[in-house]
């Protein structure tokens, strides 16, 4: 797993979400997390790879800060 509690996870484009719960499916096999998104007010499910880690301390992320994200996560 990528992710474990209390990770801090961007969701859904730009939604910023904290790791609440993780497991792993016996179907599919691929992580699952509950998150807490902030502005959904509740917990959604995600699959691993739907998630990516926030790397930038901003309460939303700007197109500069998503660019400097996309960049670190993809190695460039």
């Amino acid at each position: 797993m990528k992710f474990c509690f209390g990770d801090i996870v961007v969701v859904d484009g730009d939604e910023i979400g904290v790791v609440v719960r993780s497991w792993v499916g016996l179907s599919d096999r691929e992580p699952n997390h509950d998150v807490y998104v902030r502005m959904y007010d509740g917990i959604k499910n995600y699959k691993e790879s739907e998630m990516q880690r926030y790397m930038v301390r901003h309460k939303y992320l700007s197109e500069e800060e998503l660019e400097y994200q996309r960049n670190a996560v993809l190695g460039l």
